[in-house]
């Protein structure tokens, strides 16, 4: 085990950051504070409901801070109390400069991507909606503009041709601690490479991003290729879902979410959105092929395999999709 030299301070939300926390402390390292999003009310009840990493410090029996503003002056005394000499951060708020400088060696950040590909929010998502073969994870130190720092380590991952957003996901995030312990590790022995980013990017024109996915980005549009409709699909699954809307012959609408589906290649050219069904399966046409539709939801339902989505609710090829 290293010596537990460093004082470092987590600073994580989602269940992404949950391995590289857990991994950390197993590891033996000094974890003086993590911080945390407050916590929020949730589902029916409003019951106050804890951030996984909330949930893994407590847990782990580590101390907590929970800001509402990272620029808040008495949030800024506490960090600066603690006198931390790294800043570790996994999946959490873009940190004002006041917080990245304070550590002695400043902070490293995970992102999902290898960078400088895919700066930004989401980048797994796009990734496979873009259809990408390959990815990674990246640490690098934080600086004032948004994933630009000075890249440590890269770890690449292949995608796999059916794999989802959310399975990717997965994958990443323990690929993703291994690389936050290597990291960590190097820094406290003192002996890491850092390379600056624009010794490495191809060009702003050729740089690929990642932008925060809206509802409004994620409605299906039946007029697309097979292949662009299958990645859209997969790399929005299952959060937050590819949106399309099942149109009755009397014009009800009924909003769905599609989480996994087949391509269907066909020799002729489709009439996009056309509806085929013979009660069990059902396929969607696009403009050069179809999709055979694996998984879904209707609005307000939970998510059922076609066969029993179509055992209780009835559509023929009359229905239409918009």
């Amino acid at each position: 085990m290293p010596p537990a030299g460093l004082r470092i301070i987590f600073m994580g939300t989602p269940g992404f950051a949950v391995p590289s926390l857990e991994l950390l402390q197993m590891s033996g390292y000094n974890i003086i504070a993590v911080v945390t999003a407050p916590d929020k009310p949730a589902g029916r009840g409003l019951k106050m409901r804890f951030s996984p990493v909330k949930e893994c410090a407590l847990r782990l029996g580590l101390p907590l801070l929970q800001p509402e503003k990272l620029s808040d002056s008495v949030f800024i005394a506490q960090l600066t109390g603690l006198q931390p000499d790294l800043g570790v951060v996994v999946a959490f708020r873009m940190l004002p400069e006041s917080v990245w400088r304070l550590p002695a060696f400043g902070c490293i950040n995970l992102h999902a991507s290898i960078l400088p590909q895919y700066r930004g929010a989401a980048p797994i998502h796009h990734a496979i909606i873009n259809g990408e073969t390959e990815t990674g994870v990246t640490t690098f130190f934080i600086r004032k503009e948004l994933d630009t720092g000075d890249i440590l380590f890269r770890e690449n991952v292949s995608i796999g041709e059916s794999e989802t957003a959310g399975e990717l996901h997965d994958r990443l995030m323990v690929t993703g601690a291994e690389l936050v312990e290597k990291t960590v590790h190097a820094i406290e022995s003192k002996s890491y490479p850092v390379t600056e980013q624009k010794n490495i990017s191809p060009g702003e024109a050729t740089l690929q991003k990642a932008p925060k996915i809206f509802p409004d980005h994620c409605r299906i549009d039946w007029n697309q290729p097979v292949n662009k409709l299958y990645n859209f699909i997969r790399g929005l699954s299952p959060v937050p879902g590819a949106m399309t809307c099942f149109i009755s012959p009397d014009g009800t609408e009924y909003p769905v979410k599609i989480y996994r589906c087949d391509k269907i290649q066909v020799s002729y050219k489709s009439n996009p959105g056309n509806v085929e069904t013979d009660g069990k399966n059902l396929a969607i046409h696009c403009i050069d092929g179809a999709l055979k539709i694996i998984q879904l939801q209707l609005a307000g339902r939970k998510t059922l395999g076609t066969k029993e989505f179509l055992r209780g609710f009835r559509m023929n090829s009359s229905w239409k999709i918009k």
